[in-house]
């Protein structure tokens, strides 16, 4: 099943937000928008909910805490107990302060590789995946604008070209 869609091509960023803007105010679907460089306020204008990602990397630290204190639990107290400096290794709570390295190092560890994991998995980046930027200019100096088509093809370019688009395309997207 291919859809239409409209290929609004931008050359400065500030059209490129007026453009949203006016697209959001007479309700037209903005599907994506590729962009060479990041744009600030960009997904707060195309009305997107805010990221999660910051829950995630605290869960993943607290992961890596867990990690660090269970192991060093096991390594340093139940397993192989040793007596460094003078300093018996009878219980966890006595020698915590000496752990306290391992566990930042832990917990960043853990939310930082984690975080990277789960960044290529939210934004479907795979090891060998092809690129699927619609337009190579987009990566250079131009905005691309890409609304989704209902039947209102004619109405929708001339929309686009009122927004200050150097470019308004039709294309069939399978």
């Amino acid at each position: 099943m291919s859809t239409k869609v409209i290929h609004a091509i931008y050359n400065d960023d500030d059209i490129l937000m007026d453009a949203v803007k006016q697209s959001r105010k007479a309700h037209h679907h903005i599907e994506e928008i590729y962009c060479p460089f990041p744009v600030h306020g960009l997904d707060k204008a195309m009305g997107l909910a805010p990221t999660r990602l910051a829950i995630c990397a605290f869960i993943y630290g607290c992961i890596g805490l867990t990690v660090a204190t269970v192991m060093m639990n096991f390594i340093m107290i139940t397993d192989w107990p040793q007596d460094i400096g003078g300093k018996p290794s009878m219980s966890y709570i006595q020698n915590m302060p000496a752990f306290v390295p391992v566990m930042f190092e832990m917990t960043v560890f853990f939310a930082a590789h984690l975080m990277v994991l789960t960044f290529y998995m939210r934004s479907k980046l795979w090891p060998f995946k092809n690129a699927e930027n619609p337009d190579v200019r987009t990566t250079d100096d131009h905005f691309l604008m890409e609304v989704s088509v209902n039947g209102n093809e004619d109405e929708l370019t001339t929309f686009y070209r009122n927004t200050g688009a150097v470019e308004v395309k039709v294309i069939d997207k399978e």
